[in-house]
């Protein structure tokens, strides 16, 4: 063989070697992935539904087949959420130690790789195994037929493919109203290169229009929710008072149980007893908020309450910035880009401090927006009770993490949070390049979020501060301060 020939070997046998590593290592991330994600579905479920030895053996096999689902699912969410983070930090990696040996498995064909693998998955799990699982959960075979998981398969697979065809069916006429020539119409016959694309841009809008709605809720509610995990100064709260208003509590109800017939009303006892625990629980969690030490008291909370004023305050900045950029430069368009070169140049201004910066905040936004989702009132009924959650709650919450978390890496080059172009598949979406649609949505988390801060924070301060002076039990109101309604008084 000459050696041209055994150049061209060489190279085939480092590009197949290459191959089977990404593999490797894409293997051991989405493993790693799902066990975390199977612990986790595992605190919530219900474990009386997935009880063997009695008669629902079926409905136990058919939930813990819907519950793999959900666990793959969940893990293409958080593998979503990683993308953009782990692809800032691997160029920063690159940027610094450019010809490290232990680091070459680290490189943009790896990168280019994940995204299009969680490309593919989420397409996969919204299209058809979240149907599946749901459509398994619910169906109960066909009349006539015999009773059993596979009669559940065989309704459930004619159910997912009519569910396909009528997809089809509402994008074939999207897709025309919208764009009325017959070059689109033809390429929607080609499933794979338009039409899946297609469809996941449309769920991906919609997933940041949701994000648009719920991160500037959940921005607000970050501070209510974090005065519940920490212990406030005694300035800001008074343990004592909340101590003895709960055992008091807890005692009237033990009376009430005890002697049901001192009641003319007929009592629930289920609920009593339901009410009960929840205040000995409160009781408990007060009690170790009462031994906290003066540090965590005095210092912890306003830590951490400066720290959420300068994440909220420094997106909000990096977003108006980026609006004056799209207005006087082209380049600010979020885009996409086929080829990852990583390794090249920073994707911050700030070199690898802005790069910490840019994925801090974007775990932030993404905390804060699954905050929002569940505090508001269209979607708290799918909120997951801990070992008391249903098969089909769990898939829901599945659909809707996977939606949020798969428009995250849209979302924030959309608002311009980092400088990394969507790889693969995630930069062929067609409303990316529309300047309106892009200058309209930075405006508007801007407006919406600066607007839920000053009120939220300004709100809480002062309903603190009137707490604390005692104002809220004052027999008059006082002007310029609201009054405590009587639920609250007596609280």
């Amino acid at each position: 063989m000459e050696a041209a020939d055994y150049e061209v070997l060489s190279v085939r046998e480092q590009l197949f070697h290459e191959r089977v590593r990404e593999c490797i290592i894409s293997t051991l991330l989405f493993a790693t992935l799902y066990i975390l994600c199977h612990i986790a579905l595992t605190r919530f479920k219900k474990p009386a539904d997935f009880t063997t030895g009695t008669s629902d053996d079926e409905d136990a096999t058919v939930n813990k087949i819907a519950l793999e689902l959900c666990t793959f699912t969940l893990a293409v969410a958080l593998g979503a959420v990683l993308l953009l983070p782990f692809s800032i930090i691997s160029n920063e990696v690159l940027l610094s130690l450019p010809r490290n040996y232990y680091i070459q498995w680290l490189n943009g064909s790896l990168i280019h790789g994940l995204w299009n693998l969680v490309f593919l998955f989420s397409n996969l799990s919204l299209i058809f195994l979240m149907p599946f699982a749901y459509f398994f959960t619910e169906s109960e075979g066909f009349a006539g037929s015999k009773k059993g998981v596979l009669a559940r398969v065989y309704e459930t697979v004619v159910m997912l493919m009519l569910l396909t065809l009528l997809v089809l069916g509402m994008v074939w006429v999207a897709s025309a109203i919208v764009d009325n020539n017959k070059a689109s119409t033809e390429s929607l016959c080609d499933f794979w290169e338009y039409y899946l694309p297609y469809l996941y841009s449309c769920i991906s809008f919609l997933g940041v229009l949701l994000l648009l709605v719920c991160t500037p809720l959940g921005l607000a509610r970050m501070f209510s929710v974090t005065g519940k995990l920490l212990v406030k100064p005694r300035l800001l709260e008074d343990l004592e008072e909340q101590l003895h208003c709960s055992a008091f509590e807890e005692a009237a109800l033990t009376r009430r149980i005890c002697n049901p017939t001192s009641c003319w009303l007929p009592l629930d006892m289920e609920l009593l007893h339901r009410q009960v625990l929840a205040l000995q629980t409160q009781r408990v969690l007060l009690e170790k908020r009462r031994k906290a030490s003066a540090w965590q008291r005095n210092l912890g909370y306003p830590l951490a309450l400066l720290c959420l004023l300068v994440l909220t305050g420094l997106s909000v900045l990096i977003v108006a910035i980026h609006i004056l950029e799209l207005l006087v430069d082209e380049a600010a368009m979020p885009r996409g880009m086929q080829g990852a070169s990583l390794g090249q140049v920073s994707f911050s201004k700030l070199g690898s401090f802005g790069a910490v910066v840019q994925v801090v905040l974007i775990f932030y936004l993404m905390v804060s927006s699954v905050v929002g989702f569940y505090s508001s009132p269209l979607f708290w009924g799918l909120r997951p009770r801990w070992h008391d959650t249903a098969m089909t709650q769990i898939i829901g919450n599945c659909v809707c993490l996977l939606v949020l978390s798969s428009a995250l890496p849209v979302f924030s080059r959309t608002l311009g949070l980092t400088r990394l172009d969507l790889l693969g598949d995630f930069g062929r979406f067609n409303w990316l390049g529309n300047f309106y649609i892009v200058f309209l949505y930075n405006a508007a988390f801007a407006g919406l979020t600066t607007l839920g801060l000053v009120k939220t924070f300004t709100a809480a301060v002062r309903a603190e501060l009137i707490r604390a002076f005692g104002l809220d039990r004052l027999p008059l109101p006082v002007s310029g301060f609201p009054r405590a309604s009587r639920k609250t008084q007596h609280q």
